[in-house]
């Protein structure tokens, strides 16, 4: 069961990328899961879901932890218990964690014709500088949207929105990284934002 793509942002940064291709019984079997974990996996309706909660965990096991060892905040934050900050996504065939000594935030979407309909709910200033007639533009609306869900992940506090705190310079896709804000309760946070993409989809993350 191999990892998709593995790769190192930094010296103390890991990103692991697994592409569901397992059956629900092959991801369980080999895993010991904790009561709570074992409730909500069953509780699941979606086979997709139940898969991309299955390699969460074999991506933990992969990079030397169980299970036992990730726990979640009153926010729904996953955190781990040797202090490393970790964030997790799945979307579809695919499943992201990033661990790190820093702050993270991760996303994967699929690239869909849709999101240029809810572009409205999550992006502002960003339509000063996107063009609606070129073959990118779903492409970037996805990276807009993931760069801006890992900070939401990253930063975790109630009361963000999209639209109105983050903002995401312009950029080319081929530089495969930008530069973003929040700007919130009066104070701004600048992060760097790198994204890649693959086979139809899109994945974005940010290091504190």
């Amino acid at each position: 069961m191999p990892l998709y793509k593995t790769f190192n942002p930094n010296s103390q940064t890991t990103v692991k990328i697994w592409k569901i291709t397992e059956s629900y019984d092959d991801l369980f079997e080999p895993l010991d899961l904790k009561p709570d974990s074992l409730k909500r996996v069953l509780s699941m309706k979606s086979d997709w879901h139940q898969r991309g909660f299955l390699c969460v965990r074999h991506i933990l096991r992969d990079s030397g932890y169980t299970d036992q060892d990730l726990f979640y905040d009153g926010y729904g934050k996953p955190h781990l218990k040797d202090g490393k900050c970790i964030s997790i996504t799945h979307s579809f065939l695919y499943v992201g964690v990033i661990v790190s000594d820093c702050e993270v935030g991760i996303d994967i979407e699929m690239q869909r014709d849709k999101i240029a309909r809810i572009a409205p709910k999550f992006i502002d200033y960003e339509f000063n500088y996107l063009k609606k007639d070129t073959g990118t533009y779903i492409n970037e609306l996805t990276i807009i949207w993931c760069i801006k869900e890992s900070l939401y992940k990253l930063f975790a506090t109630p009361g963000m929105v999209f639209k109105d705190h983050f903002l995401v310079i312009p950029f080319m896709i081929y530089d495969a990284k930008t530069v973003a804000w929040i700007d919130f309760k009066s104070k701004k946070y600048r992060y760097e934002a790198t994204f890649l993409e693959f086979e139809g989809f899109t994945c974005a993350y940010v290091i504190a």
